[in-house]
């Protein structure tokens, strides 16, 4: 074979290795979307190829295909695909400039409120919920509101409801705490157990958490508040489209929508339905 032949060989099968890498990746998703109930098929590929072939290897197996029958034969090894594929990356009170920023031009809007509906979509093991709790005990509005904590990762959930962290990431999380305008010690709020930390359960008191899928499940009430960052950076436009219908479905009249610093409401058909408080940290009111 010529040197020619032998590179054309090479990139027929490189060329056809990813038209079959492409062909596993859909049925994988679309088994787990019709067998679970879980819609991964919207995921941006190149984050979901990454931690799909991370998770063939942490299961022992050899191809994708492999996975899709060990995912669909064992709801546990579903489980921990669900908890690698739904990323729960978090901390407390982080990006800390949002949450100043929050306390500034967000909380002096929540005072004319006679009750609040805050919703965290997508809240993963619940860090970013504490932190809204321990903001809005400082600044006096804990009592008249609620926090809706929502994941779709039932492992991550369960740890939210537990408000039980690792103590070393305390000092990070004080530091956080202090540069959002924290007014008080950071451990006035938690008792330190071992190698890790318990939220005091005062904290729990307005907390509601629940399973919600934001590609498959519909609005469950309406918010005067909406965090949702970094969750939809790994969606494709059709799905953030989606979500973002959702959230302004859900969001009441000058309700606030909270994003991540790398996502914003620009591109998508709700762009024009919100004003920004602030442009840098990605707060938006919705206008109509």
């Amino acid at each position: 074979m010529s040197s020619k032949d032998h590179t054309e060989s090479e990139i027929w099968r490189e060329d056809n290795g990813k038209e079959l890498e492409q062909i596993e990746i859909e049925l994988l998703l679309e088994g787990i979307h019709r067998f679970y109930g879980y819609d991964f098929r919207n995921y941006a590929i190149p984050s979901l190829r990454r931690r799909i072939w991370h998770h063939v290897h942490a299961e022992g197996v050899q191809t994708i295909s492999a996975l899709q029958n060990k995912v669909l034969h064992d709801r546990e090894c579903f489980q921990r695909l669900v908890y690698n594929l739904s990323i729960p990356v978090t901390e407390m009170f982080r990006d800390p400039n949002l949450f100043l920023t929050f306390r500034q031009k967000v909380v002096p809007l929540l005072r004319t409120y006679p009750y609040i509906r805050i919703w965290h979509a997508g809240c993963s093991t619940g860090e970013e919920v504490y932190s809204m709790a321990i903001l809005l005990h400082e600044e006096g509005l804990f009592e008249k509101s609620r926090i809706y904590a929502t994941d779709m990762n039932s492992r991550s959930l369960q740890q939210a409801k537990e408000g039980v962290f690792d103590i070393r990431r305390m000092k990070q999380y004080t530091k956080n705490y202090m540069e959002a305008g924290g007014t008080r010690s950071f451990s006035e709020y938690y008792t330190a157990k071992y190698n890790s930390v318990i939220f005091q359960p005062f904290l729990k008191k307005n907390m509601i958490f629940a399973e919600h899928n934001l590609a498959t499940d519909r609005s469950f009430n309406e918010f005067n508040v909406i965090f949702c960052r970094n969750v939809m950076i790994y969606f494709n436009d059709e799905l953030r489209n989606h979500v973002h219908g959702l959230f302004h479905e859900s969001l009441s009249h000058f309700g606030i929508l909270v994003l991540g610093a790398k996502e914003s409401i620009h591109f998508t058909d709700y762009s024009d339905s919100y004003e920004a408080l602030d442009r840098v940290e990605k707060i938006y009111r919705k206008i109509n």
